[in-house]
């Protein structure tokens, strides 16, 4: 008999790279997308809280990080990666993307099969109506300027996508966004509330950019305060 408190290995081999993670816990699932640079371990905490609270968490390791291959120069491929991880779940699943992991699930989102699949998406300190010079400035502020300047340059490219396809999602969204050294200001929190006003936004006092590390726990309980309602 499986122990759903037991990690279990997950891969999924794509056309040009092979995807590893693992999942643990059992019940309705959220499939948890890391930030560039992380590895789905940053996940851990965060899915300790939601696996007491009942739920199945998925973590895998982006194209280009930790134990999986292939290249993250371009969002599309991270896209169709995102799309390959949710068909492999059962449909109802919510999705939780961490800056580049919340613009990979956007991106993927485009497709209306996907969509279906989905029973929300939370954005964890990133939207997806980027300004590109702000970004540019914060990843230099951060230390991070030279840091997968191809990827981050594509992404700029493709914001005007992401904005439209915002616009037209009738899924719920939440936004959980830090106070201190967060990437967001107030004027990306209005830009995205006015492309889909149904938005729920939620701060998180001590945690900059990268919440799953700063505040795990309580990123983990705004995530089921919010969502229990969406399934």
């Amino acid at each position: 008999m499986i122990d759903p408190a037991v990690p279990r290995p997950r891969r999924i081999t794509r056309p040009d790279a092979v995807l590893r993670g693992e999942e643990i816990g059992a019940g309705p699932a959220f499939l948890l997308l890391h930030a560039g640079g992380e590895r789905r371990q940053v996940w851990g905490p965060v899915s300790e809280v939601l696996v007491d609270a009942g739920y199945r968490c998925v973590a895998y390791d982006q194209r280009g990080h930790g134990e999986s291959s292939g290249d993250a120069r371009a969002l599309s491929p991270c896209a169709e990666d995102v799309t390959a991880m949710l068909c492999a779940e059962p449909p109802g699943c919510v999705v939780v993307g961490a800056s580049l992991g919340g613009l990979a699930a956007v991106a993927a989102l485009t497709d209306p099969v996907v969509r279906a699949r989905v029973a929300g998406l939370v954005l964890v300190d990133v939207v997806p109506c980027l300004e590109p010079s702000r970004v540019r400035r914060f990843l230099a502020a951060a230390g991070l300027h030279g840091t997968r300047t191809e990827l981050v340059e594509d992404i700029l490219t493709q914001v005007p996508r992401l904005r439209q396809v915002t616009a037209e999602l009738a899924l719920p969204i939440l936004l959980v966004h830090g106070d201190h050294g967060s990437s967001l200001t107030d004027e990306d929190i209005d830009r995205l509330l006015r492309l889909a006003p149904h938005t729920t936004v939620r701060p998180l006092q001590g945690a900059g950019h990268l919440i799953a590390r700063d505040q795990p726990v309580a990123l983990a309980r705004a995530v089921i305060a919010v969502t229990t309602a969406w399934r």
